[in-house]
């Protein structure tokens, strides 16, 4: 996973300097995320918490993943990750949600490969969400490692996008 002084504390340093707080929906990652992020001195400042949905029904009982999604396509899709990330919003009272779903390993789930992986951002940006899909390699704690190191680059990509964006004040 990140070094310390890499993308988590950049992440939680940029969080708090803007005054948004981040919540976490994880399956594969069983509360990595979470871990990394709060393991960063000064986040309490910003991290809500987090939800370990590891089973379907919780994904829908709990953050509102719709059942007829999962029960089309499963837990490891687009979706439902994106569902997830606003639903823990939703849940704990977060500007920015973060959801990991996929299939670790060491075998395949749901018909899909070991290292098929779908982590996803919000936040309030008008965008909306943004999803990655990954195909990782290695074993089960890699995969679950590299899981972690991606959604936190996603939501490192979508704040720097965010701070690209800001309007001049007395612009034209």
């Amino acid at each position: 996973m990140n070094r310390p002084g890499s993308a988590p504390a950049e992440v939680i340093a940029t969080l708090v300097e803007r005054g948004l707080t981040v919540a976490t929906a994880e399956s594969l990652t069983g509360g990595l995320v979470c871990s990394v992020l709060t393991s960063v001195p000064g986040s309490s400042a910003t991290v809500r918490g987090g939800v370990v949905s590891y089973a379907s029904d919780v994904k829908a009982d709990l953050l509102g993943v719709d059942p007829d999604l999962l029960a089309e396509v499963g837990a490891v899709d687009a979706g439902v990750a994106a569902q997830m990330a606003e639903g823990v919003c939703r849940l704990l009272g977060a500007d920015v949600g973060l959801a990991t779903t996929g299939v670790a390993g060491p075998g395949p789930s749901d018909g899909m490969p070991a290292g098929t992986v779908f982590v996803t951002a919000c936040g309030p940006w008008p965008s909306g969400p943004r999803t990655r899909a990954l195909a990782l390699e290695g074993g089960r704690d890699e995969v679950r490692a590299a899981t972690v190191d991606a959604v936190l680059d996603l939501l490192g990509e979508l704040l720097r996008e965010d701070a690209h964006a800001a309007p001049v004040e007395g612009g034209e």
